[in-house]
Formats: C-alpha cells, sequence, structure tokens
C-alpha cells in the first residue's frame, strides 16, 4: 500500500484480516505484508490502519481479495495451423466460480480471450508460428497469479511436389511452402520402398540417391518447426525409379527377314519389368521377357534395335541399349547359266535378291572368284572347252554372305584342236590304200566322228570339202571328196588315244558318202577330220556349217600299184583256195582247242580278293583276255526256239529283226482278240534274288506302246529303267511313250504324269494308270538314263553305278513279286550291262565272290545278245574293279556322288553305306 504522510516512515501498520475461517491481525513496520495460510478461493478482507507509537491509531482503509492458485497441467491439443485447442486444470475449491483471462501474443499478433471454463478454442493463427499462453484465474475481477506456455502450430503441408532427374538409382525432390514462416522450417522425407528411411533438408529440395533400379518408391514430406517437436501434415508423391540399361545383347539370325534378340537385366526388380524394341528409331514391339523375335525386316539390311527395359507401372524407361545387326542377305531366287557358243566361256545372270545387297561373289570351283558390285549378269571367260564346273553365288551385304546358289554348267564343246602329225598312208592294193591316224585331242569336247578325206591335189583342207562325195570325184567335178565317216562312241579309259586305220576303196558306205575303188597308178593324198558336232543333211552329207570340225595335215603322196590280176590271177585263186583250206583246219582246230568235247564254260567264279590279278592279267595286251572270254559268249543260247516272234502276225512287233525273244522265257500278255495278242518283245531276267526279278524289253514302237503299258499294268510293275534317247544321231532308237502335261489313253488305260524332275545324268518321272473300268491306280517310276550312248558305255563306272543304287533303292520298297522292266532301244546291250552291274554289286555283296563271265551267261539264256559288244564286257569289269578299288581305299562318296540331290524324290532317301551289308561292296 501506499501513504504520504510526512512522518510515515515512522509509522507502524495493523493489518485486520477477517474472513470466513480466518481471523488475525498483523504488524507490519513497512508498507508491505506476506499473508500466509489463507484458503484459495476464498473473499478476505482486509483493514491496514496507520499507528504511531503504538497507540495512536489512524482511519483504516481496506481490500476485499479472492485468493486462488495458478491453473496447472495446460494442454495444447488438436493442434492444426491455424487453431488449436487449450485446455488447463484449477483446484480451487471456488474455481467453478472463476472466469479466466488467457492472453494471446506471437508474431505481430495479440489477443485477450476470456472463458469461463478451463478450455478455449483458439483459430486465426499463424502456421509454424511459436504462441505464447497467459492464463489468469478471475473472480469478481481479482486475478490471480498468471500461468504461461508457448506451443508451435502445425507448418502447412507442402504442396507441388516434383520428382526430377529421375535416374535409376538416384533423384531430386522439389516442393512448394507459403507459410510466412517457412524459412525457419525443417523437412522430414519419408521414403518407402524395398527399404524405408529418412531424409532430412533445410530447402524445399533434396536429392535422394541409393535407391534400386526399377523400383515403386514412395515419399512423404513433413514441415518441421522448432526442431523435430512440431511436424505438420505430411503430403506425399509416387515415383518408379528407372531401371538399369540392359546388357549382354545378343542378335541371332533366324532367317533373312528374322532376327531373335536376347538380352540381360542387371536388376534386382528386372522380373516386373517389360521391355520395348525400338526398331531403327520408328516402329516397336513390346515383349514381356528377355528376348523377342523380330520378323518382317528385310533381308542384308543393317537395323538399330534399342532396347528399353520398362518397370512395372508401364511407363517408366530406363536409358535404351542399342544394337547394330545387320541381317542376312537373300540369295538370289534364279541362277541361270548358260554356255556361250564355240568359247571357253559361261554366260550367268541372276535375279535381283529381295531386301539390301552390295553385290555378288561368283565362285567357281577349283578356278576362280569373283566379285561384282550391282550386276546380275556376267561372263565368265579363261575357263576350258567342256568342262562340267560348279559356280556359286552368294549375295553379299554388311560384309555377310547369303546362303550359297549352285549351279552345276558345261562350257562350249568347239572346233577341235588340229592334228598336226599327218595321216599315215599305205598302198594294200592297186585300188586301195590304208589311212592310219591316231586320235584327235578332246580338250574342245569330245570326237563324235572322224571323216577320212582323199584328194589327188596339194594345199589344204577347208570345210568346203565336206559336201564332196565319191561321185563328184569320180565326175571329175572335185579333186577332193569325203571317203568315209567313222562315227565316235563314248569309250572305256582302256581304249583312249587309240590308232585308227580305215581301209579307201573298200567300196562301204557311210551316210551318204561311198568309199569306191580307186585308179590304179594314181597318186593320193589323205586328210583327216575330226568333229566334235556333225550335223548332216537329210542323213546324208556333212552340213559343214553347223559341224565343228577341224583337219589334219594333208598325208604324203601314195602311189598304187598297177593291178596284177592278168597275169597273176590263176595263182593268186589257188592260193587263197589253199588258205581257206588252211584257215578252216586252223579254226576247227582251235575250236576243238577251245570247246573240249562241245562244252562251253559256264563260270568263272573269283574270290574278290583275288579279282584284282585277274583282272590284270585279263585286261593285258589291249584286252586280249575279255576279247576272248566275250568270243566264248557269242553263241550261248543262240540256239533257242523263237517261234512267236518269228509269227508273222508279231513280226511288225519287233524293232530289229535279229534280237527276237527266247519262247522259253518270253513275257506273255493276256489274250483279247486275237492269240498273237500275248505278244511283246520282252523276256523275264534272272536279278540275284529271283528268275524273274526283271523284264528285260525293246524300247516301244509306235505300234507297241499300248502292249508296253499293258504289260506294265499285269505284271504290276512299279519301276521302268529307260538307258536310251528317243533319238540318238538323228535315228529314232524309242517311241516317246509316255504323256507330257496331260492324261493320255493307252487302250483302256489311262497314263498321267504326276511329275517329271531333270537332271544332268538322268530324269525321274512318276505315272499314274488307271483302268477305265476300275477305280483302282496303279503308281510307276521311270528312271531315264540319258548319258548312256547307243552300243557304247558311259564316260564313267561311278555315273552308272550311282544310278544303279538310285534304282536298286526304290526297288527295294516295292514288292518283291513286281519284277523291274529294263529297257534301251534294242533291249540287249544296255539293258543288259546294266541288270548284269545290279547283280553283280550284291554278289560281292552277299558272298565275297564276283563272276562276271557267269553273269553274262545266265542272262544270254535268257535273251540274246545281253551285253551286246565286247566294250560294254569290259566295261562291266572295270565296274567291278572300281567298286573292289573304292572300297579297298574307303572312297565311300565314289558312288555316291550325285545321290544327295535325290532326296528331294518322295520315299527316297539314300542308304548310308555300309549299313546291313555282308562285305561292304556297297559303296
Amino acid at each position: 500500500w501506499k501513504n504520504n504522510d510526512t512522518n510515515s516512515s515512522s509509522y507502524t501498520y495493523r493489518i485486520q484480516i477477517d474472513g470466513p475461517d480466518h481471523s488475525d491481525n498483523k504488524t507490519s513496520n513497512t508498507i508491505y505484508v506476506s499473508i500466509m495460510y489463507l484458503k484459495p478461493g476464498t473473499l478476505y478482507k482486509f483493514k491496514i490502519y496507520a499507528q504511531l507509537n503504538g497507540s495512536t491509531e489512524g482511519d483504516p482503509n481496506g481490500i476485499n481479495v479472492y485468493t486462488s492458485n495458478p491453473v496447472y497441467d495446460i494442454e495444447f491439443v488438436n493442434v492444426t495451423t491455424t487453431t488449436l485447442e487449450i485446455k488447463w486444470k484449477d483446484n480451487d475449491t471456488n474455481a467453478s466460480n472463476y472466469t479466466y483471462q488467457i492472453y494471446i501474443s506471437g508474431t505481430n499478433y495479440f489477443e485477450n480471450k476470456t472463458s469461463n471454463t478451463p478450455y478455449m478454442h483458439v483459430d486465426g493463427l499463424e502456421p509454424g508460428t511459436l504462441y505464447k499462453f497467459e492464463i489468469y484465474a478471475e473472480i469478481d475481477g481479482n486475478k490471480g497469479d498468471p500461468k504461461d506456455t508457448s506451443v508451435y502450430t502445425k507448418p502447412s503441408p507442402v504442396y507441388d511436389i516434383k520428382a526430377e532427374k529421375i535416374t535409376n538409382t538416384s533423384l531430386d525432390l522439389t516442393w512448394k511452402n507459403n507459410d510466412t514462416n517457412a524459412s525457419n522450417y525443417t523437412y522430414r522425407i519419408h521414403i518407402d520402398g524395398p527399404s524405408s528411411f529418412n531424409d532430412f533438408s533445410k530447402l524445399t529440395y533434396v536429392p535422394i540417391s541409393n535407391l534400386e533400379p526399377g523400383r515403386f518408391y514412395k515419399f512423404k514430406i513433413f514441415a518441421q518447426i522448432n526442431g523435430s517437436e512440431t511436424e505438420g501434415d505430411p503430403n506425399e508423391t509416387t515415383v518408379y525409379t528407372r531401371p538399369s540399361p540392359v546388357f549382354n545383347i545378343i542378335v541371332e539370325d533366324v532367317s533373312t527377314t528374322m532376327v531373335n534378340i536376347l538380352w540381360e537385366s542387371p536388376d534386382a526388380a528386372r522380373s516386373t519389368y517389360s521391355y520395348r524394341i525400338l526398331i531403327n528409331g520408328s516402329s516397336d514391339t513390346i515383349s514381356p521377357t528377355t528376348s523377342s523375335e523380330i520378323s518382317d525386316l528385310n533381308p542384308g539390311t543393317n537395323y538399330q534395335f534399342s532396347i528399353y527395359s520398362i518397370a512395372a507401372d508401364n511407363k517408366t524407361e530406363g536409358t535404351p541399349k542399342d544394337r547394330i545387326h545387320c541381317t542376312d542377305p537373300a540369295s538370289v531366287d534364279r541362277f541361270d547359266c548358260n554356255l556361250v557358243e564355240k568359247k571357253p566361256q559361261l554366260s550367268l545372270d541372276w535375279s535381283i535378291p529381295n531386301g539390301s545387297y552390295e553385290g555378288f561373289r561368283i565362285e567357281i570351283l577349283n578356278n576362280q572368284n569373283k566379285i561384282l558390285e550391282r550386276e546380275n549378269q556376267t561372263i565368265v571367260t579363261d575357263l576350258d572347252y567342256f568342262t562340267t564346273y560348279t559356280i556359286t553365288i552368294v549375295t553379299l551385304s554388311c560384309k555377310k554372305t547369303s546362303i550359297p546358289r549352285e549351279k552345276k554348267c558345261r562350257t562350249s564343246i568347239t572346233d577341235p584342236p588340229p592334228l598336226t602329225v599327218s595321216p599315215v598312208v599305205k598302198a594294200t592294193s592297186h585300188n586301195s590304200f590304208s589311212v592310219q591316224f591316231n586320235s584327235f585331242n578332246s580338250s574342245h569336247g569330245p570326237i563324235k566322228a572322224y571323216a577320212v578325206i582323199i584328194t589327188t591335189s596339194e594345199g589344204t583342207v577347208s570345210n568346203e570339202v565336206l559336201k564332196y562325195t565319191y561321185n563328184d570325184f569320180w565326175n571329175k567335178e572335185t579333186s577332193t571328196y569325203v571317203a568315209y565317216i567313222k562315227t565316235e562312241e563314248k569309250r572305256s579309259s582302256s581304249t583312249k588315244n587309240q590308232d585308227y586305220v580305215v581301209e579307201i576303196g573298200d567300196e562301204s558306205t557311210t551316210y551318204g558318202y561311198f568309199n569306191g575303188k580307186l585308179d590304179p597308178l594314181g597318186s593320193y593324198r589323205a586328210c583327216v577330220a575330226a568333229f566334235t558336232r556333225i550335223t548332216f543333211v537329210n542323213e546324208t552329207i556333212v552340213n559343214a556349217e553347223k559341224s565343228y570340225v577341224s583337219f589334219s595335215h594333208l598325208s604324203p603322196l601314195v602311189g598304187l600299184p598297177q593291178n596284177p590280176a592278168v597275169i597273176t590271177g590263176g595263182v593268186v585263186g589257188s592260193i587263197l583256195v589253199l588258205l581257206v583250206i588252211v584257215a578252216i583246219v586252223g579254226f576247227i582246230f582251235w575250236k576243238k582247242k577251245r570247246y573240249k568235247n562241245n562244252f562251253i564254260m559256264q563260270s568263272k567264279l573269283l574270290k574278290v580278293e583275288n579279282y584284282e590279278s585277274y583282272f590284270k592279267k585279263q585286261k593285258a595286251d589291249s584286252n586280249c583276255g575279255f576279247a576272248e572270254e566275250y568270243e566264248d559268249l557269242r553263241p550261248v543260247g543262240a540256239n533257242q526256239p523263237k517261234f512267236a516272234a518269228d509269227l508273222s502276225d508279231n513280226k511288225g512287233k519287233n524293232r530289229y529283226n535279229n534280237v527276237l525273244p527266247y519262247d522259253i522265257s518270253r513275257v506273255k500278255l493276256s489274250i483279247q482278240n486275237h492269240p498273237t495278242d500275248d505278244y511283246i518283245n520282252a523276256n523275264y531276267m534272272p536279278g540275284y534274288n529271283s528268275k524273274k526279278e526283271f523284264i528285260a524289253a525293246q524300247g516301244p514302237l509306235p505300234n507297241t506302246v499300248q502292249d508296253f503299258w499293258r504289260m506294265i499294268w499285269e505284271k504290276k510293275i512299279y519301276t521302268v529303267v529307260m538307258l536310251t534317247k528317243c533319238v540318238e544321231q538323228g535315228r529314232t532308237k524309242c517311241e516317246e511313250y509316255w504323256p507330257n502335261k496331260q492324261s493320255k489313253n493307252y487302250g483302256d488305260l489311262m497314263v498321267a504324269m504326276t511329275s517329271e524332275i531333270f537332271l544332268p545324268e538322268w530324269t525321274i518321272r512318276d505315272f499314274s494308270i488307271q483302268q477305265s473300268d476300275s477305280p483302282e491306280s496303279h503308281p510307276v517310276r521311270q528312271f531315264h538314263f540319258t548319258a548312256w550312248p547307243d552300243h557304247g558305255v558311259p564316260e564313267t563306272t561311278d555315273l552308272l553305278i550311282s544310278f544303279r543304287h538310285l534304282v536298286h533303292e526304290f526297288m527295294k520298297q516295292k514288292p518283291q513279286s513286281s519284277p523291274t522292266l529294263v529297257h534301251c532301244s534294242a533291249g540287249v546291250g544296255r539293258t543288259g550291262t546294266f541288270i548284269a552291274i545290279d547283280r553283280l554289286i550284291q554278289q560281292m555283296e552277299m558272298e565275297n565272290t564276283v563272276d562276271v563271265y557267269g553273269t553274262v551267261y545266265d542272262l544270254r539264256m535268257h535273251r540274246s545278245l545281253m551285253v551286246q559288244t565286247e566294250d560294254q564286257y569290259v566295261f562291266l569289269n572295270h565296274c567291278v574293279m572300281d567298286i573292289i578299288k573304292s572300297k579297298k581305299e574307303k572312297k565311300m562318296d565314289l558312288i555316291y556322288q550325285n545321290t544327295d540331290a535325290m532326296a528331294i524324290y518322295e520315299n527316297f532317301t539314300p542308304s548310308s553305306p555300309y549299313i546291313g551289308r555282308a562285305n561292304g561292296y556297297h559303296v
């Protein structure tokens, strides 16, 4: 209290306390007193008396006061960014009568609020701001002691959260907060992913690292003030990290238009990925796995494949990994090879391949290579004449090559190289002389024929003389004429480079040339013309313009002696008679020696291991031993009856008068209208497995084609082997008895060709036969060998053995009761050779023995003239020798070099050598 008296410093004061539970007096020497032990919430009356000297007391002044305790347990609840609720406690007895004064102060903020309860809701605050609260209990205008406290409002949630610079393991987060006090905030970033952790930032930005690639993350951002004591409500965003780039990309070529791409991903989350493959920056494809097959590409073209890993949200992509790959170039579809007439060259042209290409490489086996940029044709030069070349072409692109296309192509023939040696001429009588010459070089093509030209002139011979005949010479129209034409058959290797001797003046006729007698005492020269191609005008005179020919030098003059007939006719006649007698006696003696007791040897069976020495012995002296064997075989079977063939109705069914079927083994057809309807020029022939394994027949005539097909139908023949061309050297050897594109009726049989495949040495045709009154259909396959000359032998043994193997493999698939029909022109020479080869090969395989002589003997007992020429007999022995050698030297591909191409035929797969064979000779 106060007192302004002058002498107040000498005063004492009595304080009278009057309350419901307490009355007392207190004394104080000052203007202050502390009164204790009052009861809270109670009205007390205080009267203060000033005293002087302990006895004089002034009038009192007083005050009424309610006692009260400060509030306690102040609590803030439901604190938000702009509001809060404050609660407190007050245990005074009279507290229910209190009012409370709340003083609120903050930054640029002050407000006084009153509450009748220990609770108050406060709003209008600033987010993230510190507020101080002072609370007074008041009753009847009397305030108790204050209680103060402070609190921060929550910061506002952040907004506009952005994830930027996202990589596979890191990203940057930015956000915004517009609170007034935001500059004082700290931010807690809670990262929730494969693992959870917190990060903190004083800024509205934070870089996050050490994340896992391709994973889903949730980021919650809390604004904090007052350290971490006051934290606002979070805002959040979700993000996928980018997948890592793929690695180990492998591109495999599936075809020229398709690749298979494989790759790997290093990420733990790769099982949730899909992948996008971008092709050349434009078209793309999606793959759920780490591989993809890409199709519809262009061959020979560079492609950039960019592979993106895509996270599980199907939109977050990683950094692409690129791989540049060139598809395989496409092969050319068409590759043609043609000879260049009379030049050692080949003309090649081919189709432009699909896709891109830089050029082509032509390879000629064992010869040369040639690179071409973008041309699709070329001429290959510097080759040899009449040589078969294996030529391959590959497409080039991106330093890659296509699958090669291959052709076998033979260069042209041309005029033979001239013979530099003159023929040797020698007078043999007064009106004839012999011309001896050696075979021409066949490097420009095989020699097809020789012409011997006679002249009484000097100088050189030209193509012009080929049109002149002996009659022209006799009529003095020319001094030079063609006396003789010798056609040259293909020969075995043993007969190459031989000498020829031609008798001039023997009055023989070849084609349109007569070899007439010469004048006694005449002087003549000879010249030899060799032909690699010879054509005739009306099969008589050589067509010089269309023939390829070269000439030898003229021989020296040969002079003929005078005719001695007038002087020595009688003497010569006597001598000739004597010589004839001597010859007859000698022949009889020789025959008796060779055929003891009129017995002809039927077999010469040899062990395979002994055959080589036997072969060398028989081959010596120009095949002398084989020639003797062949002579022994001439009469075999010849005396057997051929009555059916000699019937007048059947004579017109025979192609050759000297090749007629024996009655004992002839094939009999069904009789239809006439008793002779059963006749056809064909015989059953024994094979290795049965007596009727083959039928040997002549090539059909126009009037026997129906009978030929009737034989195939009635005898249930599935396999036909044809060993001749229809026309050879201008002569018809066999009627073309089969239909081409459209089916054809042969009597009551309808025949249709179902396939035809051409190869260089043979052709395969399939036919279907159906009888008009039957639904039954019968298939037939024809194997047509086109590389065998009439009366001759093929160029090499392996070619025919390969062909026989092809036929034999097909025969094995058919019923054993079905005979194989073999024919050439006459049905004896080439036909007999083929059947003999089949028998001999099986004999070597199964018995380890070989009997060429006995095989031919047996065949001739069933059909006349089988293995018609000595050359064919020698050729048979060469085949046997080559097979034995190939086994011995293990050249297993000798015989099968042409069979790979045959895999294209249905029901045919070449057998592996030596499988299931007794001795392995089926090489």
